[in-house]
């Protein structure tokens, strides 16, 4: 007896297991809109290429366009996505390192990185593992949940934790860091937490890669604070 599948896993797994559409997608974890042109070229290929890709995932409603004037910018839809995404990272084989640029990118996008909209690498677990030490959190099954204590520090953090509460999305779930192969914060509160870094000067976007470098003000900071050593290189 043939069981009633719904197709349309079929067609969003043949969508994201195209190589260059898998790449279109990991570039857009950085949670940022990009026009055709730079997607194209992260993932190698050409303009339209990557536009004839991009249709075909907005239309699947995995990827959503915004359009100012005559450009257009493309970004993944939503968190959930995302998440998928990345635990299709996290049991994926690690790409082969060819290069020493493709060495430095590696090691760049295991210490820190965005997650769609929240922090993750190495320094992503490693601060959600600090506020689980510092009895700011505590593990939940599917999720993280704000102690008492916690609510106190995300006041003297300068995170309105009730502002942040109000955001129709979850709060603090858990996503599997596919370089860590652990947990780190996701959900309104981890982004919270990463406009704020990024507020502080912590942190700093790099360019073309979903990549986070911290800065020396951030190394002290996250330090002082959640007793975290980073060794950036």
């Amino acid at each position: 007896m043939k069981m009633n599948v719904n197709s349309n896993v079929a067609m969003v797994a043949a969508l994201v297991s195209e190589a260059s559409r898998a790449a279109i997608l990991t570039a857009l974890l950085d949670g940022r809109f990009h026009p055709a042109s730079e997607l194209a070229h992260m993932a190698g290929i050409t303009p339209q290429t990557a536009s004839f890709h991009l249709n075909k995932m907005v239309d699947a409603n995995i990827v959503t366009v915004q359009k100012q004037g005559r450009h257009r910018y493309y970004g993944i839809r939503n968190q959930e996505i995302a998440q998928v995404l990345e635990s299709l990272l996290s049991i994926a084989p690690p790409a082969q390192i060819k290069s020493l640029r493709q060495s430095s990118e590696d090691k760049a996008i295991r210490l820190a990185r965005t997650c769609y909209d929240h922090l993750a690498g190495n320094l992503g677990v490693q601060l959600t593992e600090s506020l689980i030490t510092m009895g700011v959190l505590y593990e939940d099954e599917n999720e993280f949940r704000v102690t008492h204590q916690g609510k106190e520090f995300f006041t003297s953090f300068q995170i309105n934790l009730q502002e942040v509460k109000r955001r129709r999305r979850s709060l603090s779930h858990k996503c599997l860091d596919w370089t860590e192969r652990r947990h780190h914060l996701a959900g309104a509160l981890g982004n919270a937490i990463l406009e704020k870094l990024f507020e502080l000067k912590w942190i700093e976007r790099l360019s073309n890669t979903r990549a986070i470098k911290i800065t020396p003000n951030g190394k002290k900071g996250l330090k002082e604070i959640f007793s975290i050593d980073v060794i950036q290189n």
